[in-house]
């Protein structure tokens, strides 16, 4: 079972109950933390998502804070999708941003597959990711 997340105190939001969806296959939320931008995905990061996943992340991103990306529930992943985190992670980078990813062994198997486990900062939990980005 996944840890539940809580808002920052100013914030007035619970935690991510309903995602938006983005495609037929693919749903995110946001949520701002009180250390982080939490976005959370289910579903299918494809060729037919990457556009819609890209642009809700751009719209909701502040470079200002650390960013999670919970990928945990995404039940497929192929080479759009990648391309879609590396150029995330490439911004972030660019602006100094702390960047981590969460994923489900699927997710998990992808990125290692392509050696990109250590330039997406790849998790494999919620705790995990959230002591990352504290140190």
């Amino acid at each position: 079972m996944l840890p539940t997340l809580r808002p920052s105190a100013n914030c007035g939001e619970g935690a991510i109950n309903d995602l938006q969806r983005l495609t037929v296959s693919l749903r995110g939320g946001f949520e701002q933390q009180a250390t982080c931008q939490l976005f959370r995905f289910t579903g299918q990061l494809d060729a037919y998502s990457d556009k819609q996943f890209g642009d809700f992340v751009a719209t909701h991103r502040s470079a200002a804070m650390p960013m999670l990306l919970d990928l945990s529930h995404i039940d497929f992943i192929d080479s759009s999708g990648l391309g879609a985190l590396v150029q995330l992670a490439k911004q972030c980078n660019g602006e100094k941003q702390p960047f981590v990813v969460v994923g489900n062994t699927r997710v998990a198997q992808t990125v290692k597959l392509v050696r990109l486990e250590e330039f997406l900062h790849l998790q494999p939990d919620l705790d995990t990711a959230l002591g990352q980005l504290a140190a």
